[in-house]
């Protein structure tokens, strides 16, 4: 499996930018993500004043490659920073040694355990 990073500085991000983010993903990111060909995963992760990323994992290379290639195309106006303010400080590509299910199981949620 193949992945991508994409994170945006929270620091000096006007108050309340994390709980736009969360509306954010719940309203509009979580089921447009949802419909992606070659998505198997994707993760939104937080440090409320620090950053906020969202970690992609797909089927393929291909499907990866051609993900990152259309959206650092349009980093600086994605949903994201425009929300935050500012274009993401990291896009980066990885791969996926492996992933595993535990015995609690995983359930899709905008808000993943509330």
């Amino acid at each position: 499996m193949f992945g991508l990073s994409v994170r945006w500085s929270l620091t000096g991000a006007p108050a309340g930018t994390l709980e736009r983010l969360h509306a954010y993903v719940e309203d509009v990111s979580l089921s447009r993500f949802a419909g992606l060909d070659g998505l198997r995963y994707k993760t939104w992760r937080a440090r409320d004043g620090e950053w906020f990323e969202g970690t992609y994992v797909f089927v393929s290379e291909q499907a990866r490659a051609e993900f990152q290639a259309a959206f650092t195309a349009s980093a600086d106006v994605a949903a994201g920073s425009e929300i935050i303010g500012s274009g993401p400080e990291l896009i980066e590509a990885f791969e996926v040694v492996a992933a595993v299910r535990g015995p609690a199981g995983f359930r899709s949620s905008a808000r993943f355990e509330s």
